[in-house]
């Protein structure tokens, strides 16, 4: 039945959302000092497509978002689903309710933190209102997950260049299901197959040509919209695996759209593969070192911050050193004490550090030092912050190790930017070698790379996902099980 009840405008719409990529591996939980909590005004200044609609009354609820980390302190996801459901139950009644999600968290011990979420959601606003969830094509979907909402579209690229697009689309399916009176059916097929974001850059194939099936999938079955989540693959929980969704007003061709797109995924599956030159740390610095353009860009991937790692880890670091390398810059390694330390002794001096592995030392091992205090910063944290962050200091150290420029931050800091770089006095362009804590190279760093080589490095998001310590992943799993079947 898709008929839902008659509503009347202006249609009273609630704005809510979770959003952290955790990795179970990591040693460290994700807490209130991670999250970015914004309400009221601060939270919809994010979504200027709300001024698109006349006939809407949005009242922005909470949403909490985290750079990627270890699973998710239990009080506080209690705390802010206590927040959002007082939230939910005040304002009532609801129309819709908009969830700007990311889909891969994890709450420390517990499963399926987004379907616990959106189940109880929707048992505050009843089985009338619409829910519309948008996620991020990393996001893990579970049974619960699409029982509890109506809609739940996600990213079509990866790096995510279309976010904000993504939010228009879930914002736009709610609103046409509230215009036509309807609720939609939504199709879930999950796929056993589970690899990671550097093994599935929609930038090559075969994600490339996966993602581009979504359009004419969507014309040839006549139906409102499909994705395709491939997945986060540092979760050991049940859930962790891809899947495709289809939703439609007609149920035999909404399923047949998301089993259509379903057995195009599976069908690939042995095409998903590193985009550049991958191989062991030595291996990559070795092959930096006999390239003549430069500078040639190392992906640190097992400790990237931005896919869950700690970002502590100095193994790359102590590797370069190893080897000699006369012209590198590491950006960066995260570590308060090592900074603070740089701050006491000042600038021009020498200081005896341990670097790093201090917050991860299960796949690091913290590295001593004799260091020149190069520059000293203090850098506002996030660099980008959108509406409704609160910002704080990131204290920074440039030292040089010998051959080697390394950049020390106080926070978990992306280098996903040229201007980063820049404001600490630095110009990348100059070096032999640039390493980065990143997965599969963001365009700005790509753009920098005359070379990008991913080297396959210890951490919390180990890209060698074949022997990563799974105890509760469903299996067979590919490629964890080479010969897994499966239709």
């Amino acid at each position: 039945t898709n008929v839902a009840r008659t509503f009347t405008k202006p249609f009273h719409i609630g704005i809510a959302g979770l959003s952290c990529e955790c990795s179970t591996f990591s040693p460290l939980l994700s807490g209130e000092r991670d999250f970015l909590v914004s309400t009221g005004d601060q939270l919809g200044a994010n979504y200027a497509f709300f001024a698109d609609y006349s006939d809407i009354t949005v009242t922005p609820l909470i949403r909490a978002r985290a750079i990627p980390g270890g699973s998710i302190e239990p009080d506080f996801y209690d705390r802010f689903k206590a927040q959002l459901l007082e939230g939910l139950a005040a304002h009532a009644p609801w129309d819709g309710i908009y969830l700007d999600m990311h889909g891969a968290a994890n709450v420390h011990g517990r499963d399926d933190v987004e379907g616990d979420m959106l189940a109880a959601i929707r048992k505050v606003v009843g089985p009338d209102c619409v829910i519309s969830a948008s996620y991020d094509l990393h996001g893990n979907v579970s049974q619960r997950v699409v029982d509890s909402i109506d809609m739940l579209t996600a990213y079509r690229t990866a790096p995510h260049l279309d976010y904000y697009e993504t939010q228009q689309r879930a914002f736009a399916l709610l609103m046409r299901a509230l215009h036509e009176g309807v609720k939609p059916h939504m199709a879930f097929r999950p796929v056993p197959v589970l690899v990671p974001g550097e093994r599935s850059s929609t930038e090559w194939e075969p994600a490339a040509s996966l993602y581009a099936a979504i359009q004419p999938t969507i014309d040839q079955f006549a139906i409102w919209d499909t994705s395709i989540l491939i997945g986060y693959v540092w979760a050991d929980e049940p859930r962790a695996m891809g899947c495709t969704i289809a939703i439609g007003l007609d149920a035999e061709q909404t399923n047949a759209a998301a089993h259509a797109l379903a057995q195009q995924f599976w069908a690939v599956r042995e095409g998903f593969q590193f985009g550049v030159t991958s191989g062991t740390v030595d291996e990559c610095i070795h092959l930096a070192m006999q390239e003549t353009a430069t500078p040639v860009v190392i992906s640190d991937s097992g400790d990237n911050p931005t896919a869950g790692g700690v970002g502590d880890i100095p193994y790359v670091l102590s590797r370069l050193l190893v080897a000699g390398v006369e012209s590198a810059l590491v950006a960066a390694i995260t570590d308060g004490a090592a900074v603070a330390a740089c701050e006491a002794a000042g600038v021009g001096a020498t200081a005896a550090l341990t670097i790093g592995g201090k917050q991860d030392p299960i796949h690091g091992q913290p590295l001593p030092v004799e260091a020149t205090v190069v520059s000293l910063h203090e850098l506002s944290w996030p660099a980008n912050p959108r509406a409704g962050v609160a910002v704080t200091t990131n204290h920074v150290a440039v030292v040089q190790v010998q051959g080697v420029t390394v950049v020390l931050t106080e926070r978990r800091t992306p280098f996903h930017h040229i201007q980063t770089f820049t404001q600490l006095d630095l110009e990348p362009h100059v070096y032999q070698i640039v390493v980065v804590k990143m997965g599969y190279l963001v365009p700005e760093i790509n753009q920098l790379a005359k070379r990008a080589l991913l080297a396959l490095s210890p951490g919390a998001v180990n890209q060698d996902i074949e022997h990563l310590p799974y105890h509760r992943l469903r299996r067979p799993m590919y490629p964890m099980d080479r010969t897994a079947t499966w239709s």
